[in-house]
């Protein structure tokens, strides 16, 4: 499926923390089929060191006892073996309740008696495992962000085009697919988003109206990359919610990698938060699969693929921010609108996309009169190829 081996930066990271002396626990966290299990899979190959694996994707939610029993395992096999270290992974770590606790518990038990068992714990739920980290195991952790495959790595292990890539987004189990495209779209539909949804949204985060979230879901893919007030979608979902549930769906959905929102940069927190978000999907795949255009098609319609291009960029950006210190957001006064902004620390880029031969920027112009800005950049007319742009880390853009 992926070649011989997946080269992400967070491989090295990985392979470097588990040659280390025992430190923290490393969490690894991202969305579904990035690859997090394979690239652990491969570190542990290479490393000359005892590793168990073992995953909670089958065990039971209430059975916070599994993870004290290989844990346990663990223990007596470097005690019987008489080995000096071992890495204990546990993949799905979400699936099992009071999981924090028990890890704590049982880290804290290692410390004291000086134990040299490394832990890894793979989570695809950001949002409940970042609140397990931060209640119970502070001090005790360290986290590598995975986020959807980058333009570079999609083109390095298959040979994708812009275009491609563009359309079929960035997963690479779907990467072998694209040549019969029902298939394919079945695949992302079916394999990734279903399975998402079903099983790290609805399986274990309360969720009222789940029909609503799906709904959600697909209208905020439809709306990628364009600006749409909370009570318009309440009347397109003809559904009798409120703005605020409307509000955490999206954040279950952002956290599970699927669907963002991108606040307007208005200064405040308050002010952002309050204004009408754009929608952005974390992977171009996610809205081409759910359309009935097909690759070939998608090109002749050029108001249609500037509006995936854009969104390609805007997903970008925003598996950027997952992994960075990046905030994301877009900014519109009247008549004048600016594509993206980019916060870090107290800077701020202001960034343009144009799909066609219009290389009009009047919106960051006006922008940068209001608030003092560190980049004007285009992409797309006369500014960056979309190519070029998706082959720079947004981060080193500061």
């Amino acid at each position: 499926m992926i070649g011989n081996e997946i080269d992400r930066a967070q491989k090295k990271t990985l392979n470097n923390r588990l040659n280390e002396p025992r430190k923290f626990i490393q969490v690894i966290l991202g969305p579904r089929q990035v690859g997090k299990t394979t690239m652990v899979l491969q570190v542990l190959q290479k490393l000359n060191v005892e590793n168990q694996f073992y995953s909670a994707d089958n065990v039971s939610n209430s059975n916070p006892n599994w993870i004290e029993q290989i844990w346990e395992a663990s223990r007596l096999r470097m005690k019987t073996q008489e080995l000096p270290e071992m890495v204990l992974v546990i993949d799905e770590i979400q699936k099992i309740s009071n999981w924090s606790e028990v890890v704590k518990k049982q880290w804290d038990e290692d410390s004291r008696n000086s134990l040299n068992l490394k832990i890894v714990l793979l989570g695809s739920a950001r949002l409940l495992i970042q609140d397990g980290l931060s209640e119970s195991l502070a001090g005790r952790f360290e986290v590598i962000h995975m986020t959807h495959w980058s333009y570079g790595e999609m083109k390095e292990a298959f040979g994708f085009s812009i275009e491609q890539y563009i359309y079929f987004g960035s997963y690479p189990g779907a990467a072998s697919l694209i040549e019969d495209e029902l298939r394919w779209k079945n695949y992302v539909r079916n394999a990734l988003i279903e399975t998402t949804i079903s099983k790290d949204i609805l399986m274990i985060t309360r969720v009222d109206k789940p029909a609503l979230l799906k709904r959600l879901f697909e209208l905020g893919c439809l709306y990628s990359g364009q600006i749409i007030a909370f009570n318009k979608l309440l009347g397109d979902l003809q559904d009798a919610g409120n703005t605020t549930t409307l509000s955490h769906y999206i954040d279950l959905l952002s956290d599970s990698g699927l669907l963002g929102r991108i606040d307007k940069y208005a200064g405040t927190t308050m002010r952002q938060r309050a204004s009408k978000p754009k929608f952005q999907v974390y992977n171009t795949a996610l809205w081409s699969a759910q359309q009935g255009y097909s690759f070939n098609q998608l090109q002749m319609e050029p108001k249609i693929w500037g509006r995936l291009v854009e969104s390609t960029v805007g997903a970008h950006l925003m598996n950027a921010a997952m992994a960075e210190s990046i905030d994301v957001y877009y900014w519109r006064e009247k008549n004048e609108e600016v594509d993206f902004i980019l916060k870090k620390d107290d800077e701020l880029i202001a960034l343009e996309v144009k799909s066609g031969k219009n290389t009009s920027a009047k919106g960051i112009s006006a922008f940068s009169k209001l608030y003092p800005t560190k980049k004007k950049l285009l992409v797309g007319g006369d500014g960056l190829t979309i190519e070029e742009f998706l082959s720079i880390e947004p981060a080193d853009l500061f």
